[in-house]
């Protein structure tokens, strides 16, 4: 059955191409972080353990939502490492850094995230798409506030 929810093709498309490079950037940075949580050391080990948890559990969680819209715009939502690895500008990090080079490659992976929902936002503003908007909206808060906890660790 034919999609008809006011969103023309062409925007559904568009939006769609914003959303995955928004998906991109939210399981790379889900992987990074739950990485560090695995592999952080030093006198910061348990707030940075539990914190890092806390933080690649919310972007799990978004990430399904990120993905369920891009197929309720009745798009197919990519899913694979290579397709991630083209679309994300989230830097991987293969190595174990000390924990501040932790934290300060994951406040610049969340401010990443921020500027790829503020683009979203901007795709679907213009195309009409409340939900998306909303979405995206929710992203940039979350990503604002979670790279703000964490350039206060620096301090």
């Amino acid at each position: 059955m034919a999609i008809d929810i006011g969103i023309s093709k062409k925007d559904r498309e568009s939006i769609a191409k914003h959303l995955s490079k928004l998906l991109a950037d939210t399981y790379s940075l889900y992987l990074k972080t739950h990485a560090f949580h695995w592999n952080v050391t030093g006198p910061m080990f348990n707030t940075l353990h539990l914190m890092f948890e806390q933080q690649y559990n919310a972007l799990w969680t978004a990430a399904d939502a990120i993905a369920e819209r891009i197929r309720a715009l009745d798009v197919v939502a990519p899913g694979s490492y290579t397709q991630f690895g083209k679309l994300t500008a989230i830097r991987e990090e293969t190595g174990v850094p000390e924990w501040k080079v932790m934290v300060e490659q994951l406040v610049e992976g969340h401010e990443t995230v921020a500027r790829t929902a503020r683009e979203t936002f901007k795709a679907a503003d213009k195309a009409d798409d409340q939900p998306t908007a909303d979405l995206a909206t929710q992203r940039m808060q979350e990503h604002e506030k979670t790279a703000w906890m964490l350039r206060s660790l620096l301090k």
